[in-house]
């Protein structure tokens, strides 16, 4: 049986045989708004927990408007062109507008990159700057949350007399659900932030994952520091299998924040009845899928329904290859997730990034992982605590031969934007 599988900007097509899969999981129908644009203006006019945009902005004398990065599909360009008018029809110039792309401690997105995250013509018409995470002098101290993290925030957010985020609510790996507070932590938080509040205190945590709210200390704390940095207003979406807008929220950072929650566990959620041997996905093709490092998410999207000592078979694009020099660092140091593991539980190892090599980890704890790519050759791959295959088909059948005749399979062509469950 055909299926397509979200892999770059293409997709991926393999044939799967229907016998063995007892389920392919996918978003729930859902029909996208006939009229974003008018849905969102009335958003904004009639928002959840704030008065209206134009109100909350009347009077302020300058604004920092923050965005995801290019590892978001937000549809920024739609959102942006009824909240910048907004803004300067209250009375802010232009030119004391900032749209700050919360790159966290991703790489900055510029040239045709920036086109393709607000438009060409905002690129051109207004002051879009990148946050730098790993530039101390960039950010502003706030003090210590109560869990111990020191709070350091990009002064030009902080500095600015309205604070807005713009994001996309899907599910997180860490913090239950991405969306609201994340545009700030780690958004456009510091290294000194994030290597804290994205430590093993916080990621060890057994509610520090995929879907949970309640008790997760890693969406609490960045709720924390998000109030601490202030936020006057929150524009999230939600967006289908296709990219297409079907809810927006607006207005308070928490209480639309939950709002979003609550539509997208309607949409996302998927179940099998049990565990299965071996779970067949992506993650979520591009831009997700661009970097090893992003794709670790894809694999922590499949763990809840992968049996103890089963199969993740992953497809992703890998086209810029591992992640950030000091991600590609932490393989050539430790010899194995064993070793690293018992590092990073000690006081004195720390490598930025180095909490997507600990998902990892808990992945490889439970289940094998076989990844398909053209992106990395099968040497580089096999080098990453993973496993290289030439295709999906082959690494199924190798699979099935391994597990037997009743061996089980799942299909998440969509990835880690599916909140996959057993139940």
């Amino acid at each position: 049986m055909r299926y397509k599988l979200e892999y770059g900007k293409t997709g991926l097509e393999v044939d799967l045989p229907a016998e063995r899969i007892v389920r392919t999981l996918g978003y729930k129908n859902a029909a996208p708004l006939p009229d974003p644009r008018a849905t969102l203006r009335a958003c904004l006019d009639r928002p959840t927990g704030t008065p209206s945009l134009a109100e909350v902005a009347r009077g302020r004398k300058s604004a920092c408007v923050v965005i995801c990065d290019i590892t978001r599909p937000v549809p920024n360009e739609l959102i942006l062109g009824e909240i910048l008018p907004t803004l300067e029809a209250a009375g802010i110039p232009r030119e004391a507008i900032t749209i700050l792309i919360a790159t966290g401690l991703h790489r900055p997105n510029e040239g045709e990159e920036l086109v393709e995250l607000v438009g060409d013509r905002i690129a051109r018409e207004y002051r879009c700057e990148n946050h730098h995470g790993q530039v101390l002098e960039e950010h502003t101290y706030l003090g210590d949350s109560p869990r111990g993290v020191p709070i350091w925030i990009d002064t030009r957010y902080v500095e600015a007399d309205l604070k807005i985020t713009i994001g996309l609510i899907e599910p997180h790996l860490m913090a239950g659900f991405s969306g609201g507070r994340k545009l700030i932590c780690p958004g456009i938080a510091a290294l000194e932030t994030v290597k804290v509040w994205h430590g093993p205190k916080f990621l060890e945590h057994p509610k520090a994952d995929c879907g949970i709210l309640d008790g997760n200390p890693v969406h609490e704390e960045n709720t924390w520091i998000g109030r601490r940095a202030g936020c006057d207003f929150i524009c999230n979406v939600v967006i289908d299998a296709e990219r297409r807008p079907l809810f927006f929220v607006a207005g308070d950072m928490e209480a639309a924040f939950l709002k979003g929650v609550e539509f997208v566990r309607g949409v996302v959620t998927d179940k099998v009845e049990k565990p299965v041997d071996v779970v067949v996905t992506s993650s979520a093709g591009y831009p997700l899928d661009t970097t090893f490092y992003q794709c670790v998410k894809g694999m922590t999207g499949a763990l809840p329904i992968v049996k103890e000592g089963g199969t993740i078979i992953l497809a992703a694009s890998l086209s810029e290859g591992i992640g950030s020099p000091q991600f590609q660092q932490l393989f050539h140091e430790n010899e194995s997730l064993e070793v690293f593991v018992e590092r990073i539980l000690g006081k004195d190892y720390f490598v930025m990034d180095q909490w997507q090599l600990e998902e990892l980890a808990k992945v490889r704890r439970k289940a094998k992982v076989k990844i398909v790519s053209d992106g990395l050759p099968a040497e580089t791959l096999n080098g990453l605590f993973v496993e290289s295959a030439p295709s999906v088909e082959t690494a199924l059948e190798e699979s099935l031969r391994e597990y037997g005749p009743d061996a089980t399979v799942a299909v998440i062509p969509k990835g880690p934007y599916v909140l996959a469950q057993v139940g």
